[in-house]
């Protein structure tokens, strides 16, 4: 039976610091550039979730020496230059797709057969661009009828050459086609057919193939050469707290009022997530920085706006939480890319809105909504969506008789969440 949990509204203005999670983006780049490495690697700050477990998991059933440390926030991995020691496996990837798209890349450089699937949402989630990709590259991929997983993989090594695809699926299409790049048998040119969506993930892709050691020409977003090169073991890698984890956090205030600390963070973060604090303080709030900590408070009169997330997709939900309470409507565009994550959550979003009292327009790229002086309560279904979750909590701060459904469904990336959620009192 799925668990529901009542979200008790804080009475006073907030004044609190919060730690949140390491970065799942980050941590699970940074397992597979270590596996790709020659050497060991500790990744510090690691994110323990059910995205990072599945992709750990994935490498220690392709022979790689992993290991895992919960309590000391820490993974260790041997990395072995390219090599993948296993030449026969069958990989489950559950619905996370940073896993699915990275192994699919992956598992070209290595020689043996592999099978790769996931759950039934992961079925339904593109990955034929992906696929197509590495055919032009030279990989021999069987892919089902629907194009999604599962996908087949007979592998002999990369070849490489010139490869074209779409940017506005997914931009891990294009990151994980970066980073296996340098072990191809040839130098891998790739060209972009359109516009790309969430550059912040491919600058985060590349700053850390830096990180490891491998540097590659680039004009803007829409052509990549990498020649062949091997990565660097960095000793210690430490990964950044969460961007869109802490997105949650720098919101309360503006829902509650008063001031809450994010610690491990600071703007000059990879993560392009970290904007959301631009859209907070164009709706009013104060962004305060230090060394290594943000600190939001909230505004008295919070202000509706138009906002572009095409970059930043995953705090689109966060902002709709924010909105009712705005004086003026708020428009988010540019997300129709969000239609095919966990959940479609375009649609979503604004069913659950709606629930709650909240007039809302969907848009096939986003949705506006308008202030709402009296929300009702209502039980709101996450989809199985961890960010419906942690997103539509927030409202409960401040609403009497929210209750979230399937709450453990933020183990996905975040799995004590709601204990976090209540250091806020």
């Amino acid at each position: 039976m799925m668990s529901t949990l009542e979200i008790i509204p804080i009475p006073h203005t907030l004044e609190a610091t919060v730690r949140v999670p390491g970065s799942k983006s980050m941590t699970n780049r940074a397992l597979l550039l270590a596996a790709l490495s020659s050497g060991k690697t500790r990744i510090t700050n690691a994110l323990f979730s059910d995205d990072t477990q599945i992709f750990a998991d994935a490498l220690q059933t392709l022979g790689f020496d992993v290991q895992l440390l919960p309590d000391q926030i820490e993974m260790r991995l041997t990395g072995l230059g390219g090599n993948i020691p296993t030449k026969q496996a069958r990989l489950f990837c559950g619905n996370a797709g940073t896993a699915a798209r990275f192994l699919s890349a992956f598992l070209t450089i290595g020689h043996g057969e592999y099978v790769l699937d996931g759950d039934a949402r992961m079925r339904e989630r593109p990955i034929g661009d992906l696929v197509t990709a590495l055919t032009q590259l030279g990989a021999i991929v069987e892919m089902s009828p629907s194009n999604g997983l599962p996908v087949k993989i007979m592998a002999s090594g990369l070849p490489g050459g010139l490869t074209r695809m779409a940017g506005d699926i997914s931009s891990q299409f294009l990151s994980a086609l970066l980073m296996i790049s340098p072990y191809a048998q040839k130098p891998v040119e790739i060209k972009l057919t359109t516009g790309l969506n969430s550059k912040p993930y491919v600058n985060l892709t590349l700053a850390m193939m830096c990180d490891f050691g491998v540097e590659i020409e680039r004009k803007g977003y829409e052509y990549f050469a990498i020649h062949p090169a091997n990565y660097q073991s960095k000793g210690t890698y430490s990964i950044e707290s969460d961007a869109s984890a802490a997105s949650y956090f720098f919101a309360a205030p503006a829902i509650c009022s008063g001031t809450v600390r994010l610690e491990h963070i600071s703007r000059r973060s990879k993560q392009g997530d970290i904007a959301f604090l631009d859209i907070l303080q164009k709706m009013g709030c104060t962004v305060t920085e230090g060394t290594d900590h943000v600190e939001v408070t909230g505004s008295a009169d919070l202000r509706g706006l138009e906002a572009d997330m095409r970059d930043i997709p995953d705090t689109a939900q966060t902002l709709a939480a924010l909105a009712p309470f705005a004086s003026t409507p708020t428009t988010i565009k540019g997300i129709a890319s969000a239609r095919t994550k966990e959940t479609d959550r375009v649609s979503a979003t604004c069913s659950e809105l709606t629930r709650l009292g909240v007039k809302v327009e969907e848009h096939p790229d986003g949705m506006t909504i308008h202030p709402c002086k009296s929300i009702q309560p209502a039980t709101i279904k996450t989809y199985n969506d961890h960010r419906m979750a942690m997103a539509f909590s927030l409202i409960g701060l401040r609403v009497p008789g929210l209750t979230i459904e399937n709450v453990g469904c933020v183990s996905k990336t975040f799995p004590n969440f709601f204990e976090v959620l209540e250091t806020l009192r």
